[in-house]
């Protein structure tokens, strides 16, 4: 047995929080809502996409918030993300304690801790030397 990928990630919201949902991982995150099976879709929750990310948000009773455990998402604009996030309200938290990426958490309007990183290109060293060994050639 493999394990061979990720098919999808399950949040807790609380009892009702699907149109809080819909605002923040619909509309700031740009997911796609795609409906539940109707076998599941009487439990409450809803569930998003991009292509192959796919994020469940799913009614816990009780609710508590992941302050501390969560999913780290690779999107191509962090600052921009983090603008769009704190003009709508939403926790951000910069961080740059992980080296060679950009990097934030953005809580969701449940609370739920969510890491958004973009990892950042490995700087040239001994840029003098590159140089000079360019200008021979």
């Amino acid at each position: 047995m493999t394990l061979e990928a990720i098919d999808h990630v399950q949040l807790a919201i609380p009892a009702g929080g699907e149109g809080a949902a819909r605002g923040f991982y619909g509309a700031l995150l740009g997911l796609t809502e795609h409906p539940k099976p109707p076998g599941l879709a009487s439990r409450g929750g809803c569930w998003f996409h991009n292509g192959p990310v796919w994020v469940h948000c799913g009614v816990a009773s009780p609710f508590v918030p992941a302050r501390k455990a969560h999913i780290a998402f690779r999107v191509d604009n962090v600052a921009e993300l983090a603008g769009r996030a704190r003009a709508g309200g939403f926790e951000v938290v910069d961080n740059e304690a992980l080296p060679g990426h950009e990097r934030i958490y953005i809580f969701d309007p449940f609370g739920n801790r969510l890491e958004f990183l973009k990892p950042t290109p490995a700087p040239v060293r001994n840029q003098e030397a590159f140089s000079c060994f360019v200008s021979r050639t």
